[in-house]
């Protein structure tokens, strides 16, 4: 087996994670809360509320801390000649090698998040799918859309 990509991501990749999990953990207490206030309204049992507490919780702790560190640790990219080599996965790792004569275009693109830390996401067309390097300096990126862009013009000239 090859060895794993050289490159990381941002190290604000992480905070930038946990802001994003924490707005949808808003939200899951949001519902577990609307939850409580209709139990008591109807008279439901009180442990559908606790266990509903509960699993919120659980969910803070592995989707805003847990979760984000272990996406950092396995994200990782590299930009060769003739292919990119990106490896992501918490559980399940997965190594994708894409040719840069597949590349149709190469983009950059930047959310609110994303823009507070000065990082962007790298998003690399093909004619099948399309790919992310998430998290990347601005300039990083920018200089990585550029890069690829050049590869992928070049072996198209040369088929």
């Amino acid at each position: 087996m090859r060895k794993q990509p050289k490159n990381n991501i941002a190290p604000d990749a992480i905070k930038a994670w946990r802001i994003t999990a924490s707005i949808f953990m808003v939200i899951l207490w949001l519902i577990i809360i609307a939850g409580i206030v209709v139990s008591v309204i109807f008279h439901f049992p009180i442990i559908y509320s606790g266990i509903g507490a509960v699993i919120g919780l659980v969910c803070i702790y592995v989707f805003v801390f847990l979760i984000p560190k272990l996406r950092y640790k396995r994200w990782r990219y590299e930009i060769f000649e003739q292919e990119i080599y990106i490896q992501h996965g918490i559980l399940i790792v997965t190594r994708t090698i894409i040719p840069m004569i597949r590349v149709q275009h190469v983009d950059t693109e930047q959310g609110p998040i994303l823009k507070k830390y000065n990082l962007a996401t790298v998003s690399i067309s093909t004619a099948a799918t399309t790919h992310e390097i998430p998290a990347l300096l601005e300039e990083d990126a920018s200089q990585l859309r550029d890069r690829i862009s050049t590869l992928a013009r070049v072996d198209e000239d040369d088929v």
